[in-house]
């Protein structure tokens, strides 16, 4: 219910404690009149004046009256009533007729209330009528403009409550809609952060961990009769556990690639190209193009990873005899280009999710291209079964890099 909510303001229970005291105030002062002499019978006046106490004072400890707007229209007609007593007594109860205004227009709503405090203007002005024994304009004046007052305040009060509690709400409301954006844009940032983490951990754990798998095969298949060459193989192994174990902490650190450690991408790739002709015995040739230049670490993340990922699925699915690394610089972009010649597959089947040449969901790929994108690159590969595979990527190179003196 609207009043029991304006009730319940700061401002509202200030402005009941005034009207109390209002209220109690006049009511003292017609029974001080009374027993000065100055107006009516003290006796009558008192006990009218008691009367109307009684019931004023009972409304407020009446919890339906707070609640129902029956109930306190009910309560307002007792009080009418003995306001009424009170008048009759002495013309001092003309003066009670201000804070009734207030009550009838709190209590009753807009129309009710309009209709009460016509009614109690009226039975003001005639009560002063009748104690002066002559109707006067000025005896008009006073209970009119009272009730003017009384409910430009009141209404003033209520439409600024309504447009408080308005702008209360859109606050609410815009509150709540920025704690969704936030959880969402929380949401987002960690869907990003898994998918950066899934990237990374298929790029570089599973690439070495799969070279070791090959490498502790090989060496399987070589005991008992080929010792030296098995043990080479662990050795191999051993060496790529290392390097994994090595990488992960950095990892774990969130720095940049061991590989990338105090040297440039052409010789970090250098070392991919040795490092997987070497645990495979896949041939892979890197060849470097254009006028080199230190692209921030970003992009060399970026191709460093898309390479390796790109070589361990030359080695473990393609069946290759030789693959080949093309890094290229030129005039606002660097290009990386990995080959091939292996059994290649149908591009089209494994971004459908039929499988082929990834082995592992087929996530390489995406991961590949979502790193290109996530750097405003591009990212395409060309394949076909029993032709080989070609990745290219594509990225820009900032207007701020310099050239590397590599």
């Amino acid at each position: 219910m609207a009043t029991e909510r304006l009730r319940t303001t700061p401002v509202a229970r200030v402005l009941q404690v005034c009207l109390h005291l209002l209220v109690a105030g006049l009511l003292a002062l017609a029974v001080a009149r009374a027993l000065a002499g100055r107006d009516g019978d003290p006796a009558a006046v008192t006990a009218a004046a008691t009367a109307m106490a009684a019931v004023y004072a009972a409304g407020p400890l009446v919890g339906a009256v707070r609640r129902s707007r029956r109930a306190a229209a009910l309560w307002l007609a007792l009080l009418g009533v003995t306001w009424v007593g009170v008048l009759v007594a002495t013309q001092d109860g003309v003066w009670l007729a201000f804070p009734l205004y207030f009550l009838e227009l709190h209590l009753l709503g807009r129309r009710g209330g309009l209709v009460a405090v016509a009614l109690t203007a009226a039975a003001a002005i005639t009560a002063w009528s009748w104690h002066q024994h002559a109707f006067s304009l000025a005896a008009a004046i006073g209970p009119a403009l009272g009730a003017a007052v009384a409910t430009a305040t009141v209404l003033g009060y209520q439409a600024l409550y309504r447009e408080s509690e308005e702008r209360r709400r859109l606050i609410d409301e815009l509150t709540a809609a920025r704690a969704d954006a936030a959880a969402a844009h929380h949401a987002a940032g960690v869907l990003a952060e898994r998918e950066r983490l899934a990237r990374e951990i298929h790029d570089t754990l599973a690439q070495s961990l799969s070279s070791i798998q090959l490498l502790l095969r090989a060496a399987q298949r070589a005991l008992p009769e080929r010792t030296e060459a098995a043990a080479d193989y662990v050795e191999q192994a051993r060496q790529a556990a290392q390097d994994n174990l090595a990488e992960a902490r950095r990892f774990v650190r969130a720095l940049a690639p061991a590989d990338l450690e105090g040297s440039s991408l052409p010789v970090a790739l250098e070392r991919l190209c040795a490092t997987t002709t070497a645990h495979s015995g896949l041939p892979v040739r890197l060849h470097v193009s254009g006028d080199r230049v230190q692209l921030p670490v970003p992009q060399e993340v970026a191709l460093l990873r898309i390479a390796q990922s790109a070589l361990g699925n030359a080695v473990r699915h393609a069946k290759a005899s030789h693959a080949e690394v093309t890094l290229s610089y030129m005039e606002g972009e660097v290009a990386l280009d990995v080959f091939d010649d292996g059994t290649g597959f149908d591009p089209a089947a494994v971004a459908a999710g039929a499988g082929g040449a990834g082995g592992d969901g087929g996530f390489g790929l995406p991961s590949m291209r979502a790193r290109a994108r996530a750097l405003g690159g591009t990212f395409t590969v060309e394949s076909a079964p029993g032709e080989g595979t070609a990745l290219a990527v594509l990225l820009p190179v900032p207007a701020a890099v310099h050239e590397d003196p590599a």
